[in-house]
């Protein structure tokens, strides 16, 4: 019999590997398309197929290990996910890439941070912990982006995080957090590529809430854990018309085989822990009414003795 330690490290696994796919999903360039197009003011008026090419190499995710000091070696086919400073660890990014986006007639290069966030209320501002990692995007092109004094060279960051499973109070919802210039004396001019540097992009998703907004819609079935992989994939298809490629439909069906797995374990763990419960009662009645044996009750539970001491113990303990 699982043990709470069991069942929760048990459980763990499975919710890790499916996180892991839900990232695998969530970095198919036509999904990210999709993400920059709603969050991203530099893709707004782009349409999701004219922002694909815009994705440089492929996209990496957190479950791929990456060596510290290879930053440079992965510019041109994706982005490593591991920050490290030294003295201060290392952190992964679920999703990190380099894109082009076109503005006043030239192509500027941008880097996209996507986190796939299944807890709303993970003990922390999510918020919070978007300004880290765009910090820390910011700092790390230090060497890489621009040297010395070439600041003008920084490279703007954004910091996109999914949530699913949001409160009902919120429902679905999209906020940008960014830099403004506020004067408080006037006379500086405005120059926004100076600092408009650093994006964080909060996207709330609950697919119990209606939405008439078709980004959001989409999100919510290919993240949905009540729909199907059929009906999702319908769906995706014929309402959103994305194209379930090879690689898409692949990630998209793993993450809801896991999610299945899940379910699945859940509800024998709950029949275990029913059928558990009702045969304690049950040794505890016959206990008390002292109408058989201990090794008549140990024949007719099919316990140990030391489970049947246990309950013994359980029964004498002090309230």
């Amino acid at each position: 019999m699982m043990n709470e330690l069991a069942r929760d490290l048990s459980y763990a696994k499975e919710k890790v590997q499916y996180d892991t796919q839900c990232k695998q999903v969530l970095s198919q360039k036509e999904i990210l398309a999709w993400i920059l197009q709603r969050t991203v003011k530099e893709f707004t008026n782009m349409a999701v197929s004219d922002i694909i090419p815009c994705i440089e190499g492929t996209p990496e995710v957190s479950s791929i290990p990456v060596n510290p000091g290879e930053t440079n070696a992965e510019k041109i086919s994706g982005m490593p996910n591991e920050d490290k400073v030294p003295d201060e660890g290392s952190i992964y990014y679920d999703i990190r890439f380099y894109v082009y986006a076109p503005v006043d007639r030239e192509k500027i290069r941008m880097i996209i941070n996507v986190e796939a966030q299944n807890s709303f209320y993970p003990g922390y501002d999510i918020v919070t912990r978007g300004i880290f990692y765009v910090s820390r995007m910011i700092s790390a092109q230090l060497g890489t982006e621009f040297s010395d004094s070439e600041y003008d060279n920084i490279k703007k960051v954004y910091s996109i995080w999914v949530c699913m499973h949001s409160p009902q109070k919120i429902g679905n919802a999209i906020s940008h957090y960014h830099m403004e210039k506020e004067d408080l004396l006037p006379g500086l001019p405005d120059i926004p590529k100076s600092y408009d540097k650093l994006s964080v992009i909060i996207i709330a998703l609950n697919e119990r809430v209606s939405s008439d907004d078709k980004f959001i819609n989409m999100m919510n079935t290919l993240l949905s854990t009540q729909k199907t992989y059929q009906e999702k994939r319908s769906a995706l298809e014929n309402t959103y018309h994305i194209s379930m490629s090879y690689n898409l439909g692949k990630e998209l069906g793993k993450m809801d085989h896991v999610l299945d797995d899940v379910i699945e374990q859940k509800l024998a763990e709950g029949l275990a822990e029913g059928q558990n419960k009702a045969k304690k009662e049950l040794i505890t009645n016959l206990l008390r009414l002292k109408s058989l044996s201990d090794q008549e009750i140990l024949k007719v539970a099919c316990i140990s003795p030391e489970e049947l001491q246990a309950i013994k113990d359980e029964m004498t303990a002090p309230v």
